[in-house]
């Protein structure tokens, strides 16, 4: 396998090709006595290379906008294709294909595996992408090096600060040099100065060439991206360049 080296002159974001295309997206969860809809009529385009802040209250359908990027749930109306392919045509091989090996996950709790260490949890990905043992672990220790963390390869996550964890987290998402990475409220569980630490973190991926959706509260982190999409009551009500 081969994992090119991701460059970017500048802040343009790349423009050859879409991501994410989303078309007319609703979902709508179903508790048996009412059908609370989550999100409605969707339309959401993300380009290769674009670093994108998604805002808004609780219950404004962020999580479940990402779920469904992330290919973690399916939605209940629309279309929705990723780098080109619709979602709706995968079965659930072609699913679990896609979030391994196309979807980077960041989220809030880490959900690293507490009897792994660090260096082992970023090879779980490629483990599942049946990369051969040696590639595998040269792969995850470059990038915990990538990410400061060269020192703490054997160190489990009870042994790591939360900013590591989470710094870990962003390791293994990269493992399988995805299409996009998602990152659910990845500074929610930190200090300000490890929030710090993975804003710059998230900020250099994204110069490097990583294509980044992140739902966040942190104001910090949304002015970090270019682009902010804002939700309320599962609609899109605002898509700007922030300037940042």
């Amino acid at each position: 396998m081969n994992w090119p080296l991701k460059r970017r002159n500048g802040k343009v974001p790349a423009s050859d090709g879409h991501i994410i295309e989303m078309r007319g997206i609703r979902k709508v969860y179903d508790t048996g006595t009412v059908q609370v809809e989550a999100l409605r009529k969707i339309d959401l385009s993300v380009l290769r290379g674009e670093f994108v802040a998604v805002v808004g209250p609780s219950g404004s359908g962020k999580s479940t906008l990402l779920n469904l990027v992330g290919c973690l749930d399916t939605p209940s109306e629309g279309v929705y294709e990723l780098s080109g392919e619709p979602v709706a045509d995968l079965d659930r091989d072609g699913l679990a294909e896609v979030r391994n090996r196309r979807v980077g996950f960041v989220f809030q709790n880490f959900n690293l595996l507490p009897q792994l260490s660090a260096l082992e949890n970023v090879e779980m990905p490629l483990l599942f992408g049946g990369v051969p043992s040696r590639k595998r672990r040269q792969r995850a220790r470059e990038l915990l090096e990538k990410v400061g963390l060269g020192d703490r390869l054997t160190h489990k996550p009870t042994e790591l600060s939360g900013g590591q964890m989470q710094r870990v987290a962003v390791a293994r998402a990269l493992a399988m040099d995805p299409d996009v990475i998602l990152a659910d409220e990845p500074t929610g569980n930190l200090d300000t100065s490890s929030g710090s630490d993975v804003l710059s973190l998230l900020s250099e991926l994204w110069e490097q060439g990583s294509t980044l959706v992140v739902v966040t509260h942190d104001t910090a982190l949304a002015e970090r991206a270019p682009r902010i999409v804002e939700l309320r009551d599962g609609l899109i009500v605002n898509d700007t360049a922030s300037g940042g």
